[in-house]
């Protein structure tokens, strides 16, 4: 524009000896505002940064404690794969690096099944070694467990197939016998010394090297999975410390499972191996693809279950669960059970953890009691929950909380010194159920087959004094697990609810199932028996009303129903026992349902505060998007970008003075008509990387957020144009949208924030965590109480 101010003609025209000196001066001043102008800097033009042309690092990823943009992450994704598949049509290299974009999907999951199979085959292997450590060791090896140490023993008897001379008692090694009080007293202070080790090196090590280690992972992985990000959350420090501490924490004897840990151990290994292929590491949607499948590998290795474990992952997990994951999550899962089998931890050649085979099939009679422990199973999951929540309260706001190890060693001692006496809380959890689903044969040797029956007949028997006392010990041993477990689920050690809810169910089962075999053998003639039940006949298995009770609980705590039955019958064999699980798992979940909508995992979730918008949970409210969004009326007014009136010192201001995750651009403060979204972070490592990388950009340089920069003064700095990081098609509803449509807008597309119109002027905006913190006022929670964005 200067140039035209002395056109060629004028300069030719009027030079003149005197002037010469004058114009050379004017036409030196005149280049130098061009070289300005065009960013010249003695040799070569400085470039404008522009984001869409040029993408910066950093751009496009999350802080820490944010929920991820679906929309963009997708938006992103189908562009990549629009250039992969335009690219593999110019060269055969294109084409194969297609090929292998295609595949590397189909690879990571093999590398995390076989990964997650290795680490779960380990962990089993070294929490049998250790729990049986607690009472005794080995002679010829001190690194084989009880089992594998008799194994080659000549000298076992069927009565007592557990005693070999290769393994010893503690009070063996140290007093020589092991009858007797003294005797009994040194195995008793051996179990709870290694119980408190055990416990102790636990949260020690989760303490001091990975706080995320401890609990069961799955009230985070659900949230992680429904967009939030938890950096470190999934990392390898997580999971050495994890795959460390549980085998430790199962090993102490605590009231406690492993297979809740294990979907995390699973997810974590899958996040790390997700950072060896590009399309994952670079995007958090199809990252959670690969976890959502991660999840239904760690139910696979924890249960033998790999059908259930993909439905487990559908149903209670996953937010975003396409049928291409689907595919994927059943093929992983494969593998993982796979290199399970391979590792054979359990010795028995079966990939399932307590294979049962029952004699008798169940009849239509027997519906009742199985729905019985079906509205047991209800009410002591809701029971559960509410305890349980309660005690975690008290545990955050109290001085309990700030000394975690002290409350793992009491709760470990306390579970050891009342849980040695009895012999079915003494053993672990998978043991005891295990014993509990057994169906006695002729031969057992069990105190819970000590029936006094004569001949040799598989019939109802009646029960004799061992049964008796195996009764009561398993009536003491209900209470004890129902009271135990409420305080040690939330500790800061890895701690799984499953094989505690199913002990709970089995023993509660298996009381019944005892109850109603000797009312058949007693009262053979009534009429509920008459036609079915004959004398002698074996009429009533008490280890199916054990394996009954057992989903009826563990459906009460969780809420599952279809995947819990799948994962039941893969669990045990039975297959021809599916409707009784069906309507066990079915009527706890509406008992349990009856007093509270929220599983256990749902209610952790809401106690930590996280952003989880729960599919399942119904907005019934008349509200409108108006009485949601923000600014409210006493409020101040929305912070906004005009798109070309700001200064890059105006923008920083703006930004410092607040602590908002973006900010909507309009054209002007006076018309407020929208153009787009920026998030915070973009803008602030865009502007940075402009003051490293484009020369000029002072804090009077003008921000613009269109495509072409407005026209500037001669003497003004270059504009930082911005126009690549602005989403120009932001999602917006309009001030009188119904609350529950724009519920499910953000439940279904993933939305982090919306914007709200008014005949095409901005209002407001309302995020995730508005919406949360409205549903709680109307279940009247308190709204304070979602603490992340």
């Amino acid at each position: 524009n200067s140039c035209t101010q002395l056109s060629p003609p004028t300069l030719f025209n009027t030079i003149s000896g005197e002037n010469v000196l004058k114009y050379l001066e004017r036409l030196q001043e005149l280049l130098q505002q061009i070289s300005r102008a065009a960013g010249m800097n003695g040799s070569a033009p400085t470039r404008l940064v522009d984001p869409l042309e040029d993408p910066l690092p950093g751009v496009g990823t999350y802080e820490d404690f944010n929920t991820i943009d679906w929309v963009r992450e997708k938006s992103k994704d189908r562009d990549r794969h629009r250039e992969i598949a335009n690219k593999s049509r110019q060269s055969t290299w294109a084409l194969l690096r297609s090929i292998s974009d295609a595949f590397s999907g189909w690879l990571l999951m093999l590398l995390v099944g076989l990964k997650t199979g290795a680490i779960a085959g380990g962990i089993d292997i070294a929490a049998h070694w250790l729990t049986d450590m607690k009472e005794g060791v080995c002679l010829i090896g001190f690194w084989f467990n009880h089992e594998h140490c008799c194994w080659t023993s000549n000298e076992t008897t069927f009565q007592e197939r557990d005693r070999c001379p290769q393994w010893q008692s503690w009070a063996e090694l140290i007093t020589g016998t092991s009858e007797g009080a003294f005797a009994y007293i040194v195995n008793y202070l051996m179990y709870l010394f290694w119980a408190l080790l055990f416990a102790f090196l636990a949260v020690s090590l989760v303490r001091a090297f990975a706080p995320y280690a401890c609990g069961s992972g799955i009230p985070e992985i659900k949230t992680i999975l429904s967009g939030f990000i938890i950096r470190g959350y999934l990392g390898k420090w997580t999971l050495i410390i994890k795959t460390i501490t549980l085998v430790l924490a199962v090993s102490s004897g605590l009231s406690l499972g492993k297979e809740g840990p294990l979907v995390h151990v699973a997810c974590c290994c899958a996040n790390i191996l997700c950072h060896r292929f590009a399309k994952y590491r670079k995007n958090e949607a199809k990252r959670r693809e690969v976890l959502s499948a991660a999840a239904a590998v760690g139910v696979s290795v924890a249960f033998g279950a790999p059908i259930g474990g993909v439905l487990f992952s559908l149903e209670e997990v996953s937010y975003y669960f396409p049928l291409k994951t689907l595919w994927r999550s059943f093929f992983a899962a494969l593998v993982a059970a796979f290199t399970l089998r391979s590792i054979n931890p359990f010795g028995n050649s079966r990939l399932v953890l307590f294979y049962v085979e029952f004699h008798a099939p169940w009849h239509l009679v027997e519906l009742g009691p199985f729905i019985l422990l079906g509205i047991f199973g209800g009410l002591w999951g809701a029971m559960f929950i509410k305890a349980n929540i309660y005690w975690c309260k008290i545990r955050k706001s109290t001085c309990l909380g700030r000394y975690p190890v002290t409350e793992v060693l009491v709760v470990t001692a306390l579970t050891g010194l009342l849980a040695y006496p009895n012999s079915y809380t003494r053993m672990s959890g998978p043991e005891l159920i295990s014993e509990l689903f057994n169906d006695c044969s002729l031969l057992d040797s069990s105190q819970l087959c000590g029936y006094t029956g004569v001949g040799n007949t598989l019939g109802d028997r009646p029960a004799g004094p061992g049964l008796y006392t195996a009764l009561w010990q398993l009536a003491l041993a209900l209470v004890f697990k129902m009271l135990i477990t409420v305080i040690t689920f939330g500790m800061k050690v890895p701690s799984g609810l499953f094989i505690p809810s199913m002990a709970v169910g089995a023993i509660a089962g298996r009381l019944l199932g005892v109850g109603m075999e000797q009312l058949a053998y007693y009262h053979h003639d009534w009429v509920i028996f008459k036609g079915w039940c004959s004398p002698g006949a074996d009429c009533i298995t008490p280890g199916l009303y054990a394996m009954v009770g057992a989903a009826a609980c563990l459906g009460g705590v969780t809420r599952m129903t279809v995947s819990l039955v799948v994962i039941m019958f893969e669990l045990t064999g039975g297959l021809e026992y599916i409707v009784p699980l069906m309507a066990a798992t079915m009527t706890s979940k509406w008992v349990a349902d009856a007093f509270g909508r929220e599983g256990i995992y749902e209610a952790h979730i809401r106690l930590n505060g996280y952003p989880f918008l729960e599919p399942k949970e119904e907005f019934e409210h008349n509200s409108l998007a108006v009485d949601v969004m923000r600014p409210r009326r006493a409020d101040p007014s929305l912070a906004v970008l005009t798109q070309d009136g700001m200064t890059v010192g105006e923008v920083e201001a703006l930004v410092e003075s607040t602590d908002y995750s973006g900010f909507p651009v309009v054209v002007s403060a006076e018309s407020q008509r929208l153009v787009g979204f920026v998030l915070r972070r973009d803008l602030l490592i865009s502007i940075d990387n402009a003051r490293k990388r484009q020369e000029g950009v002072v804090s009077a340089s003008q921000v613009v957020f269109t495509d072409h920069a407005p026209s500037l003064p001669a003497d003004a700095p270059p504009p930082l144009r911005l126009r690549g990081i602005v989403d120009l098609s932001p999602f917006t509803v309009t001030d009188h949208t119904p609350m529950d449509i724009t519920v499910d807008i953000f439940r279904k597309l993933g939305l982090r924030q919306c914007l709200v119109t008014h005949n095409g002027r901005l209002l407001g905006i309302i995020t995730k965590k508005d919406i949360l913190k409205h549903m709680a006022q109307i279940a009247n929670r308190d709204p304070d109480s979602i603490l992340f964005n």
